[in-house]
């Protein structure tokens, strides 16, 4: 009998670490090859991972909750009949297959909900650097490549602590915001680190557009007393990407809210005019496909609004395409597919966009490849709408859209005052990339769109 070590595979999409959700197998167990073995969440979805061969689950190495770095191995198997894990070079899927890393085993399954474009840092796990005497100390410790979130990496900067002489406590080796402050009350320099070229800040592994976030605060972590009475449940799966990301949004960009009216009266009329069409096509038209395509229209008049800054490298990048984003509830959280060049498609052809992803997003079954590069976000309430709100960027996205319900208010026309259909539209931009101005000209196109909601059919592609 042979052993076979069954690792995280490469999911692509620059995904580096998956967080396990569920083991739907036990050490012991005999499986067939192909059967359900783990889901992992990744930034871009939750996976399915099955079986890559038949054996017996010797060995669990990875705990529900727990964060694993990609080819890590999760399983040891016991293989029957002496068969012999394939070699490095050999893999059964070439394609997710790294370098020096051993077999991979292939990530197949049902996608089922994720959050978009927030990947997670990755890396090898730090070792000390041993001294002449051949023992580590803390003092001699380094790390040319430590692993640590964003949020860790800007409070070293802040304290002037070289993150690569800090000693990690975290989980899979990763520095926190306690080491690097106990690093600094310890009075560790940089001085006292081993001799390394220093690689530019935007090589050590600077924050991407999708990387995790733990909240940066200079006080200590505030713990929360409880009774019998209360319950607990550990932060993890769609709500710690949520969380993750809100977090990540809020203390990243200057957020900026405008509000606005919107007389939507005509929209009203145009959508009651083409809805038996649209039965007809077996489409349910609602206001959102319009909303969306006004969105398209007036971020060809506005293009710095369908950007998002790279701080790998210091640049504005602004987007050539435009997918929008459309916040949708589920049952585990806020997850925000995509409708992929919106620009290209007709209000139909976006209805069945929405509606397509809408329903497998609340079913679970919403696949990979509808999540994650969305250039604007739409979110919207519905009869739950409010007055107006103050939306969170969805990072690294510079504009976000909330819309709110349509109500009768009075309005004045003409210098008369007349019952009218109203909506109130709430955007929220990044003031570091957005001025005010220009915030406010993009969200009185997209309001003059909506209330002469024709002049959209000549924004068709």
């Amino acid at each position: 009998m042979s052993t076979y070590e069954f690792k995280l595979p490469d999911i692509g999409e620059g995904v580096t670490e998956g967080e396990i959700v569920k083991w739907l197998v036990a050490q012991g167990e005999a499986v067939q090859e192909d059967q359900p073995m783990v889901e992992v969440m990744t930034d871009k979805a939750t996976v399915t991972i099955t079986a890559p061969k038949s054996g017996t689950i010797a060995e669990i190495r990875g705990q529900v909750g727990q964060t694993v770095p990609v080819h890590s191995v999760l399983v040891v198997f016991n293989l029957a009949g002496g068969a012999a894990a394939a070699p490095a070079s050999a893999p059964s899927q070439p394609a997710l297959a790294k370098k020096d890393d051993g077999p991979a085993a292939t990530a197949v399954g049902d996608i089922r909900e994720s959050l978009p474009g927030m990947s997670l840092l990755a890396g090898p796990a730090p070792k000390a650097a041993p001294q002449a005497n051949g023992h580590a100390a803390a003092t001699s410790y380094f790390s040319d490549k430590p692993l640590a979130t964003p949020a860790t990496r800007k409070l070293a900067r802040d304290l002037g602590v070289d993150l690569r002489t800090v000693q990690p406590t975290g989980t899979q080796g990763r520095v926190t915001n306690d080491d690097v402050r106990r690093s600094q009350n310890s009075g560790s320099a940089p001085s006292a680190a081993p001799a390394a070229p220093q690689a530019p800040a935007q090589q050590q592994q600077a924050p991407s557009a999708q990387q995790s976030v733990s909240v940066s605060s200079s006080r200590p972590a505030a713990a929360v007393s409880s009774t019998s009475e209360d319950t607990r449940q550990p932060l993890r799966g769609v709500r710690k990407r949520i969380f993750e990301g809100m977090a990540r949004s809020k203390h990243t960009a200057a957020h900026f809210t405008f509000v606005e009216e919107c007389d939507a009266t005509a929209l009203m009329a145009l959508r009651d005019r083409l809805k038996p069409a649209a039965d007809k096509a077996g489409v349910k038209l609602t206001f959102l496909p319009f909303i969306t395509k006004a969105v398209v229209a007036a971020l060809k008049k506005n293009p710095s609004l369908n950007s998002a800054f790279d701080e790998t490298t210091n640049e504005i990048v602004t987007r050539g395409s435009k997918h929008i984003g459309i916040a949708t509830s589920t049952e585990s959280g806020l997850i925000v597919p995509v409708v992929r060049d919106a620009d290209r498609k007709s209000i139909l052809d976006i209805a069945r966009d929405i509606a397509r992803l809408g329903d497998d997003a609340k079913a679970g079954k919403v696949q990979q490849a509808d999540l994650g590069g969305s250039t604007f976000t739409i979110t919207s309430l519905g009869a739950q709408g409010g007055l107006f709100a103050t939306p969170i960027l969805n990072f690294p996205e510079v504009g976000i859209l909330g819309v709110h319900r349509i109500k009768e208010r009075p309005v004045v026309k003409n210098g008369q005052i007349v019952i009218g259909n109203v909506m109130l539209l709430s955007l929220s931009f990044d003031h570091r990339i957005i001025d005010g101005h220009v915030g406010a000209a993009f969200a009185y196109d997209i309001i003059s769109f909506l209330e002469d909601p024709d002049r959209l059919f000549l924004e068709m592609a």
